[in-house]
């Protein structure tokens, strides 16, 4: 390798481990490599800029301001009340509510770390109240937390489609059966669980209760068939959708749920606007430090190391979901997405795998990677909900970490799990 990619990748790994945030550990070697390579320095401000001019990374932040107004409207808490009288009665139904909760909310958020707080703040002390332990109820607000990157919308499928050039409706449907599948198989633990423990069971609910949820969560409800049946039906397009999910979040917030007050309305604005400046901020010197990699060629270097060692498509495949497993741990997953882009991009296309595919792969690989010790997002969300350690949550997740294992086992290997419901819905 050349002088400046030893720095862009030597001195990008140094950088980290000294505890530079990433965002500054992308900066600084990019400034680096572009001296070494006697390019202006001006590049760098050029292709940050470069890295945010896209027409659907609009959606990040519509969907962020629509996820923040939701659950400050209590959407967020019907749904918790809609999914309650489905499973209560079951052996671990408490434990499902969560389930079925979190994959409601995915629907309106696109965030792991705000599915794990909006659920978890919730359920966990009324998980406890009901004999489950402290351990088992923060373990799993934290793993039903990345089910909101996986089910649609969801923003780090907005960045791929970005980075892959593909269709961000098809990622979003190749989603769905992945998310689903994973949310069966938390359930499927819950029940093993409160069997074990024998748990105690809720009164099954009455068509009354029924009927009463039902009512209190329909807008709540219509929330997800309003924005997605919006963009499968083609009435707009995904950054279109998050602009009508902010819109449709006020109008609930404020005047029926009437969650949400006009005073506080400043207030959450900003929230939501500190959040999207620490994603673009993230995409914009992420993008910079991927053209510098594709620059020196870097992706293709790799490939055909790892190319070197095996031609094995199977045996490439659990390589690259153990290594992007280990990344998701470490760093920050958007950024990891725009940095390895090229170089996944590359791989994909030597493997023949289908770039919607390889984004479910990669989503999902660091959707796991956000409840993955040392530094997952969910996981940190989880401890300062419940008040355990890390590494006390981090033992009661095992039994999740197999489905997680078995759901990426689909993806990668399964081509249809990822592609059938884009083909059947949009041909």
């Amino acid at each position: 390798m050349s002088e400046a990619a030893l720095v862009l990748t030597l001195g990008f790994l140094a950088l980290l481990v000294l505890g530079v945030p990433i965002v500054f550990s992308l900066g600084l070697s990019s400034l680096a490599a572009l001296w070494l390579l006697d390019i202006d320095l001006v590049m760098l401000a050029q292709r940050v800029l470069a890295g945010t001019q896209s027409f659907p990374l609009l959606a990040v932040p519509g969907f962020i301001l629509a996820g923040d107004l939701m659950t400050g409207g209590g959407l967020s808490t019907r749904l918790v009340q809609v999914a309650e009288p489905f499973v209560r009665h079951v052996k671990g139904g408490l434990g499902m509510v969560s389930v079925l909760a979190s994959m409601f909310f995915a629907c309106i958020s696109g965030s792991a770390p705000a599915t794990t707080a909006t659920v978890g703040s919730v359920m966990i002390p009324e998980m406890i109240k009901r004999g489950y332990s402290k351990r088992f109820a923060a373990s799993l607000a934290v793993c039903v937390g990345p089910i909101g990157q996986i089910i649609p919308p969801s923003i780090p499928f907005i960045v791929w489609g970005v980075i892959a050039e593909t269709s961000i409706s098809r990622l979003f449907l190749a989603g769905v059966i992945p998310g689903v599948s994973c949310g069966l198989g938390y359930m499927l633990v819950c029940y093993l669980m409160a069997r074990k423990y024998n748990l105690p069971t809720l009164p099954r609910a009455t068509r009354t209760e029924f009927a009463h949820s039902l009512n209190q969560g329909k807008w709540a409800l219509l929330a997800p068939v309003i924005i997605l049946g919006g963009i499968y039906g083609g009435i707009f397009t995904p950054t279109e959708a998050s602009i009508v999910g902010v819109v449709y979040g006020l109008v609930v917030g404020l005047f029926i749920y009437k969650g949400l007050r006009p005073a506080g309305l400043g207030e959450l604005a900003l929230k939501s606007m500190k959040t999207t400046a620490i994603v673009m901020f993230i995409i914009a010197v992420a993008s910079a430090f991927g053209w510098l990699l594709a620059y020196e060629q870097v992706p293709d270097k790799i490939v055909g190391a790892l190319l070197s060692i095996t031609d094995n498509k199977i045996l490439l495949l659990i390589m690259l979901n153990v290594i992007l497993l280990i990344l998701g741990a470490f760093m920050d997953n958007l950024a990891c997405m725009i940095i390895l882009g090229g170089l996944l991009l590359k791989l994909g296309a030597q493997l023949e795998i289908d770039p919607v595919q390889l984004g479910a792969i990669v989503v999902i690989n660091f959707a796991v990677g956000m409840e993955t010790p040392p530094f997952g997002y969910s996981l940190f969300v989880g401890s300062a909900i419940s008040g355990l350690s890390i590494e006390e949550i981090s033992k009661g997740m095992l039994p999740f970490f197999v489905v997680d294992v078995g759901m990426l086992l689909m993806v990668t290997y399964l081509p249809w799990s990822t592609l059938w419901l884009g083909k059947l819905i949009l041909g």
